[in-house]
């Protein structure tokens, strides 16, 4: 089994760590409401959910019914 020479230290394994950055999440805005929201992503307003400008869900009827 092998074993290294000399300890390797923490600044020299930092470095070999530093493509796992944090990033800045990419942010759209939709079209026909307005709401920022994550790229590629359905997101909810105003009880109905978006996905590239059209409805997917619509929550507001069920509510009314009920």
């Amino acid at each position: 089994m092998a074993h290294p020479k000399r300890k390797t230290s923490k600044q020299r394994r930092d470095k070999r760590r530093t493509h796992y950055k944090a990033i800045v999440p990419q942010i759209a805005k939709d079209p026909t409401t307005g709401e920022a929201h994550l790229f590629h992503r359905a997101h909810w307003h105003e009880g109905k959910l978006y996905y590239r400008g059209q409805v997917l869900i619509d929550t507001t009827t069920a509510e009314a019914e009920a």
